[in-house]
């Protein structure tokens, strides 16, 4: 049947997911931080668009920079998320 189709080995490969730690939040953290540095050094008009309001947080950013700047942050933290968790570190 489907053992004829797919070798067992395969059946057999599971993906590593991880449990949420204080460790993994904390790189995270760390990862929409240097997201939103990174975006304040490099976008030219951060203040364009729809004010936030809590914009003295994000160093005066309108919402497409934040929405940006995290986005960016989320995906740069699963990355070295995976990445340190792989080689063993968290």
């Amino acid at each position: 049947m489907i053992t004829e189709l797919i070798p067992l080995d395969i059946l057999a490969v599971v993906p590593r997911s991880l449990d949420w730690t204080p460790s993994i939040g904390i790189t995270m953290l760390i990862s929409n931080i240097v997201a939103i540095a990174f975006g304040k050094f490099t976008i030219q008009n951060p203040n364009v668009g729809t004010p936030v309001p809590s914009a003295s947080l994000f160093g005066g950013f309108g919402l497409g920079a934040v929405l940006g700047t995290t986005a960016f942050g989320h995906i740069l933290g699963a990355g070295v998320i995976l990445g340190l968790s792989n080689f063993g570190i968290l």
